[in-house]
């Protein structure tokens, strides 16, 4: 195996090509099939760290994860109840969203909110759907609905 590392252009490119495939394929219903895209990572580096299971600290063990891995560089949110709204800034793969809306493709899917999901889903026990990622002002702006605790049974 090669030492050379991988354009990031190139990655990106990869990864429009599969999600433009995914929605011609499934059109918007490709968004709820893409929500366990980051699960490895989620599962490798964001669960052990998560120390409490309250929003304020889930969000900034994620943001520190993106920023250690060189993903992106800021992670803000403001929690709205049954709303989560969460902004990522210097994301890597911004590009390939801005390839799809380029193609009149709402973007659909977004690496960091997936794993604001899991972690929310895992330790507050609440399910949780991604309902919007909006490109404004250099940010990826993403609304995660947060429903209610799954019942306990026992």
């Amino acid at each position: 195996m090669s030492s050379k590392s991988i354009s990031l252009d190139y990655v990106n490119n990869l990864m429009f090509e599969m999600e433009k495939a995914f929605y011609d394929e499934r059109g918007k219903g490709a968004r709820f099939r893409m929500t366990t895209v980051g699960r490895e990572f989620y599962q490798e580096k964001i669960r052990p760290a998560i120390e409490t299971a309250e929003i304020e600290h889930i969000v900034k063990v994620v943001e520190e994860a993106l920023k250690e891995a060189g993903i992106a560089s800021k992670v803000d949110f403001l929690n709205e109840e049954r709303l989560l709204r969460v902004s990522v800034k210097g994301c890597i793969h911004r590009r390939v969203e801005e390839k799809m809306l380029e193609r009149g493709v709402e973007p659909f899917t977004c690496i960091p909110a997936n794993l604001v999901a899991m972690a929310v889903e895992e330790k507050l026990n609440r399910p949780v759907e991604l309902a919007e990622v909006k490109l404004e002002d250099g940010a990826c702006s993403i609304l995660l609905v947060l429903f209610d605790k799954h019942p306990e049974i026992g």
